[in-house]
C-alpha cells in the first residue's frame, strides 16, 4: 500500500502548475523600483513577430470580425512552468507559423469570464474560442486534473490542438 501512494503522489506532482499568488501586486512595485523594466511588448515573449491583442474583449471582437479562432494563453512571469512552456512555444517554428491563423492573446491576469476557467484558475493554461464566441472546452491537454495545462514536452499535442481548433472551424461554419 505504501508503494502505491508514492506513485500517485508523483503523478500529481507532474501536472501541478503555478497557482495565482495573491500578493502579486505588492511584489511588482518592489521589482520595478530595483531595475527599470524593458518596454513590454504584447507578446511577452510568446512570439515577438506575431500580432497579439491587448484584451480579452478585443480578441473576441477581432475573432468575430475576421472569422479566426482565439487562442488564449494564461501564464505568469514568476511561474517556472509558464516560462518553460513559453520558451518551447516561441522556438517552435511550426507553432509560430500556425499561430498566425489565430487571434492571439496572452494574459498574466484572470478575466471575469468564468468560461475561461472551466476547471479552475491555474497557469499555464491554453484555451481556444471559436468565432461564434464559444469556448472550446473540448480541446484539452493530457492531464485529467488540469485539462488545459501543457508541459514543454506536450508541445506537439498543443500543435495538434491548434490544428484541431482550425479544422473545427471549417467543418462547423
Amino acid at each position: 500500500a505504501m508503494e502505491k501512494s508514492y506513485v500517485s503522489m508523483f503523478l500529481l506532482l507532474i501536472a501541478i502548475p503555478c497557482t495565482l499568488a495573491k500578493d502579486v501586486g505588492k511584489k511588482e512595485t518592489k521589482e520595478t523600483t530595483v531595475k527599470p523594466k524593458l518596454p513590454q511588448t504584447l507578446s511577452r515573449g510568446w512570439g515577438d513577430q506575431l500580432i497579439w491583442t491587448q484584451t480579452y474583449e478585443e480578441a473576441l471582437y477581432r475573432s468575430k470580425n475576421s472569422n479566426k479562432p482565439v487562442m488564449i494563453i494564461h501564464h505568469l512571469d514568476d511561474c517556472p512552468h509558464s516560462q518553460a512552456l513559453k520558451k518551447v512555444f516561441a522556438e517552435h517554428k511550426d507553432i509560430q507559423k500556425l499561430a498566425e491563423k489565430f487571434i492571439l492573446l496572452n494574459l498574466v491576469y484572470e478575466t471575469t469570464d468564468k468560461n475561461l476557467s472551466p476547471d479552475g484558475q491555474y497557469v499555464p493554461r491554453i484555451l481556444f474560442i471559436d468565432p461564434s464566441l464559444t469556448v472550446r472546452a473540448d480541446i484539452t491537454g493530457r492531464y485529467s486534473n488540469r485539462l488545459y495545462a501543457y508541459e514543454p514536452t506536450d508541445i506537439s499535442l498543443l500543435y495538434a490542438n491548434m490544428q484541431k481548433a482550425l479544422k473545427l472551424l471549417k467543418t462547423e461554419l
